[in-house]
């Protein structure tokens, strides 16, 4: 007899494995094993549904005005930054770094400091549904190993990488690398001490993280992308932010980001590129042909980046596209809100936001998106840039998800008698959760079949 099942879990899901088009599983069992992966989702009722329930070690139970959700993958957090959420916003992002951020992320030298932020930033990302997260650390190898292990404590998905900068002109003399060959030797000796951690079925690994080129010498880079390359780890870095970051790095090598990250041999299979504003379509070939994928960061792209990422485009395109919060050039941690604000600047892309030139000439045709699209991109897109069977409910894939309740929510978020009803009212049930929802909504969460947060009133046997 098969093992059995270590959870089911019985109620309606919604999901987004592709760009287009909205799932609905309707009065479903989900059945997931010890080891976290689905193993069958069968109809409520159904003669392997009432043999799953009769054998499982835990059965929840979903209300109506429940649903179920794949987690969100937040590709682009920068750890050390949460403790300045919401502040300098107004600033250009040359002056935010070096005025707010490299002064905070110099103090993680401390590691008792390291460890209260650390402590109140992963449980309450993963209030807010985030199951898997892609962190950029510090320089200091210690704070670094101390958000790992944060990580595994609180059971979060995570690849964590200590950062990498060591440019006389691109960093401050008081937070670099001391060298390319010290930064190479901090982040080889980072993976070891990540991997040694392990963890829950692994769900911590480590992630070679240059900055960006504007902060690492060319020895640096290159020898990332050799350490990359013997180590198998994947790579992080950012990608063409922003008129100044994309310049600089013009002027440096009479190249594009795109195509100096590829000569270092840091642009491969599951690199994360951070925001990728000013990629060109030749930038987006490089991209798709290295199976590397984009961090796209909607809210903080409208503070910093100088301009609107091209989701649909890229997606065209076949580059893979996720979704990242930027915390904390995104001043929200939550990856809902980043949907939503994904949206509404993809309208602004089409339209154009100058009145003053005609219409026809004001935007990009066809560049809108919609909630379904956004959401996947914060689901299915970001496990498929980072290579992870997360984001779908889906035979094989990992049973990372959270539950939203619909009523009774402070946010306006409800589900009503005679709209919200039928099927094209799940649709605009859906689309409320993904507009309004925020973690007082969100009851349970689970990552690899654990549960990892609860705020639930639903049944469970």
């Amino acid at each position: 007899m098969d093992a059995r099942p270590a959870l089911v879990v019985i109620g309606t899901a919604y999901h987004a494995p592709t760009a287009a088009a909205l799932d609905v599983l309707t009065d479903v069992a989900l059945v997931v094993d010890a080891d976290g992966a689905i193993t069958g989702i069968y109809p409520v009722n159904s003669p392997a549904a009432d043999n799953a329930v009769a054998r499982a070690l835990q059965v929840v139970r979903l209300s109506p005005t429940q649903r179920l959700l794949p987690g969100l993958v937040d590709l682009h957090i920068h750890a050390p930054q949460w403790p300045q959420l919401g502040t300098g916003l107004d600033l250009t992002l040359e002056r935010w770094l070096f005025e707010y951020t490299f002064p905070l992320e110099a103090r993680y030298a401390d590691q008792q400091f390291a460890a209260d932020v650390w402590s109140h930033m992963v449980p309450t990302l993963l209030a807010h549904g985030t199951t898997t997260a892609v962190y950029f650390s510090t320089v200091h190898e210690q704070s670094t190993r101390l958000l790992a292990e944060q990580c595994v404590a609180f059971g979060q998905r995570a690849f964590i990488g200590r950062v990498a900068m060591d440019h006389p002109q691109g960093t401050p003399d008081w937070y670099r690398d001391a060298s390319a060959a010290a930064g190479v030797e901090a982040s080889y000796a980072s993976i070891e001490a990540i991997r040694a951690i392990g963890g829950v079925q692994a769900l911590v690994q480590p992630i070679i993280t240059p900055r960006f080129v504007p902060a690492c010498s060319d020895e640096l880079l290159s020898g990332l992308g050799e350490l990359a390359a013997s180590s198998g780890v994947l790579v992080q870095t950012h990608c063409s932010e922003s008129d100044w970051a994309h310049t600089v790095v013009q002027e440096r090598f009479g190249k594009s980001d795109a195509t100096v990250l590829r000569d270092m041999g840091l642009l491969r299979d599951g690199t994360v590129l951070a925001h990728a504003n000013f990629l060109s379509d030749h930038d987006m070939g490089i991209v798709r042909h290295a199976g590397a994928g984009v961090a796209h960061c909607p809210q903080s792209n409208s503070y910093f980046a100088n301009a609107v990422f091209p989701v649909r485009h890229a997606l065209e395109l076949g580059v893979k596209v996720g979704m990242g919060t930027d915390v904390a050039g995104g001043a929200h941690p939550g990856l809902l809100g980043q949907c939503s604000m994904a949206v509404a600047s993809a309208r602004m892309l089409e339209d154009g936001v100058d009145p003053r030139q005609p219409a026809a000439h004001r935007g990009s045709h066809g560049a809108r998106i919609d909630a379904v699209t956004a959401f996947h991109l914060a689901t299915a897109g970001g496990g498929d840039v980072l290579g992870v069977p997360v984001g779908r409910f889906q035979v094989g894939q990992q049973f990372d998800a959270f539950v939203v309740d619909t009523a009774g929510s402070s946010s306006g978020l409800r589900r009503w008698d005679g709209i919200d009803t039928g099927v094209d009212g799940e649709q605009r049930l859906f689309e409320k959760i993904v507009h309004l929802a925020g973690p007082t909504d969100i009851r349970f969460v689970w990552v690899s079949g654990r549960m990892v947060a609860n705020r639930g009133d639903s049944t469970t046997d």
